[in-house]
């Protein structure tokens, strides 16, 4: 007959992988729970529980689950795989990360433009340099996001296919990777997503917007139901400093005429008091209140015209009124605007 014996070790190391109830003997290599009693029974490895066994009843420890690591000589850990994994995997992947980049994006990784077959950190610092002012009007381009097929790792300077790891280094060249745009880049904060209706990359979260297919752009989730659509609102250029809007990586704001402009021109229009479309001179904003100052304003003023009249057009509602002439501002008759134009 075999007997069985229980050691009580008093070598106990601190709380292994975590778990406040689980201890190693530093002596003996046994593994236990902690209680009055640290005992183990060898042989099948049964935990005998006093305390313990009360809070977690018949607990059962599959050891290769929860070993990451093994004791050596000297008391140094060796790093195993876990499921299958090499734990050296992360830190190959995540070496370099948000060290390397352009002003536009934090990437591992540069671009060979099939254009001009030259090297950028993306395709903005393309375009920056190749469709410049100081650059001949015949050879001016832009980089077409969906043609770019090589990239350069910026660890090893491997040039390879597009693909998200590198095939030499293995390091990861782009914790977020778009296998259609070809974009790259490890600044995640950004909240990227592909939008399978603008066929491009954009940011702020896919919870956060919709896409309006009449307007062929996303929106603020905010506007689902209150924009006024325009068709292809985005697929033009700003009005005030003709960016193209449907891939401009500046704020872009909608206007309640339902047009779009960067919110940076808007600001800029405010400032020097122009509140009125650039397109289609409807009001950019509420101006009831300006209208009743100017209802004040207007009252105090002496008219030496009283038996003149004149047709108007209001720019906000689009209805015609006949007023009486004014040199300062003519009022639309029926929604109270002095958004006008004489006709």
């Amino acid at each position: 007959m075999f007997g069985i014996a229980f050691i009580y070790c008093d070598a106990w190391s601190s709380a292994v992988y975590g778990i406040p109830e689980l201890y190693l003997c530093c002596v003996c290599n046994v593994i236990a729970f902690s209680g009055k009693k640290k005992t183990v029974k060898m042989g099948a490895l049964d935990l005998h529980l006093e305390s313990a066994s009360a809070q977690h009843g018949q607990a059962k420890l599959n050891v290769e689950e929860y070993t990451k690591g093994s004791l050596e000589s000297g008391g140094n850990y060796k790093k195993k795989k876990i499921n299958g994994s090499d734990p050296d995997d992360f830190e190959k992947t995540e070496k370099g990360i948000m060290q390397y980049g352009c002003p536009h994006y934090r990437r591992r990784c540069r671009i060979r433009a099939p254009c001009c077959n030259e090297i950028f950190d993306c395709r903005h610092c393309h375009n920056e340099v190749k469709n410049s002012i100081k650059v001949d009007t015949m050879r001016r381009h832009e980089l077409p996001r969906q043609e770019v097929q090589q990239v350069i790792c910026s660890l090893c300077g491997t040039e390879q296919e597009v693909r998200q790891v590198c095939i030499n280094c293995g390091v990861c060249m782009g914790k977020y990777f778009c296998g259609l745009c070809k974009l790259f880049d490890d600044d995640v904060s950004k909240q990227q997503y592909h939008c399978n209706g603008c066929g491009i990359c954009r940011i702020g979260g896919r919870e956060n917007f919709f896409h309006c297919s009449k307007c062929g752009c996303c929106y603020s989730i905010v506007l689902k139901n209150s924009h006024a659509c325009v068709e292809g609102a985005m697929h033009h250029d700003c009005p005030i400093c003709f960016e193209y809007l449907f891939e401009s990586t500046n704020d872009v704001s909608v206007l309640p005429c339902g047009h779009t402009i960067h919110v940076k021109c808007l600001k800029e229009m405010e400032e020097h008091c122009q509140f009125a479309c650039p397109l289609c001179s409807k009001s950019v904003c509420d101006m009831s209140k300006a209208w009743e100052r100017l209802d004040m304003e207007l009252a105090t003023l002496s008219d030496s015209c009283d038996d003149k009249m004149v047709r108007i057009l209001c720019n906000d509602c689009g209805a015609i009124s006949e007023v009486q002439f004014h040199l300062i501002a003519h009022k639309c008759q029926n929604c109270k605007s002095y958004n006008t134009r004489q006709i």
